[in-house]
């Protein structure tokens, strides 16, 4: 987590929780983040399971170049990446995990820019899971918005763990994903809690967790 929007917005959300595993829905104040408002999105669980967007700035909007409202979130990735993706949500849906993801978006055109994803989870009971997110841009060249992006590539992914994230929030550093991936069925697909790292697909995890001792 190292872009001022997502820190901005896990800060407020860590005030918020007040050391619970999340806050509500309902105490999310739209005027207390309004800075952020326009790279912020809200998702849900529809009917059949999937995490789809609930809401979506209008910033955001444009940089994919249409209303994400309804949209699936996995249908922003890569098809290789969409089942790390789909898991890593319904983490913050049932786990109360924390992500951020790394990634590189491609446009309609073929230009391509960084961003840093941030998913945090709001507690809505266990009929209505919901999550806060944030997509930052790294930089805003002239064709963002306007240019949409049509692809998105995890280059790296981190679970947080709010509890030990410290003030600065660097106390551990995204793993670059390799650029070699091994097949779906030989790859560790488990999540253990507890473990150090794990592989997902061509994805290597680091939780930030609290180790045993």
């Amino acid at each position: 987590m190292r872009l001022k929007g997502s820190i901005e917005l896990f800060q407020y959300w860590d005030r918020l929780r007040g050391g619970r595993p999340a806050p509500t829905r309902t105490e999310i104040e739209p005027a207390d983040i309004k800075s952020l408002l326009a790279d912020t999105f809200i998702l849900e669980k529809d009917a059949r399971g999937e995490a789809v967007f609930r809401l979506a700035g209008t910033r955001l909007c444009a940089t994919f170049g249409r209303e994400l409202k309804g949209f699936t979130f996995s249908s922003l990735w890569l098809q290789k990446d969409e089942r790390v993706v789909a898991r890593l949500a319904h983490g913050a849906f049932l786990a109360k995990s924390v992500v951020v993801i790394s990634f590189d978006g491609v446009s309609r055109n073929g230009r391509s820019n960084s961003f840093e994803l941030l998913l945090l989870p709001l507690d809505g009971g266990v009929q209505h899971p919901r999550s806060l997110g944030a997509i930052t841009p790294v930089e805003r060249p002239y064709w963002l918005g306007t240019d949409p992006v049509v692809e998105c590539r995890i280059t790296s992914l981190r679970v947080v763990d709010p509890e030990r994230e410290p003030l600065f929030l660097a106390n551990r550093p995204a793993v670059p994903v390799p650029s070699l991936s091994p097949s779906l069925e030989a790859a560790d697909t488990g999540i253990r809690p507890g473990a150090r790292g794990r592989r997902i697909r061509h994805l290597l995890v680091l939780d930030g967790g609290r180790e045993g001792h």
